[in-house]
């Protein structure tokens, strides 16, 4: 079980949290096309190591989180609140 550390709430179990994603994409612009939202939507990576993702907290501040997360380990190196771009480490 993941152990995640709300910057609000401390450290939780993971059973509290809901994963709502890659933080990385970038929605297209609105005359971007139907295949750059099709892309978007139903296109994802399976990334290897280092990885910004999205937690909800659910069960405790309902605040929307950015998660850095390897992939392999589930090491959690950083976590943030949406508006802030914490970095990756090198892979």
């Amino acid at each position: 079980m993941l152990r995640i550390p709300c910057p609000w709430c401390g450290e939780r179990d993971e059973i509290e949290f809901r994963y709502r994603g890659d933080a990385t994409r970038v929605r297209p612009a609105p005359d971007a096309g139907l295949d750059a939202f099709v892309d978007y939507v139903y296109e994802r990576d399976n990334p290897y190591g280092w990885h910004l993702e999205w937690w909800l907290h659910v069960g405790g501040c309902r605040r929307l989180l950015k998660v850095v997360r390897h992939t392999v380990t589930h090491e959690i190196r950083a976590v943030s609140g949406p508006q802030e771009d914490p970095e990756l480490p090198p892979p």
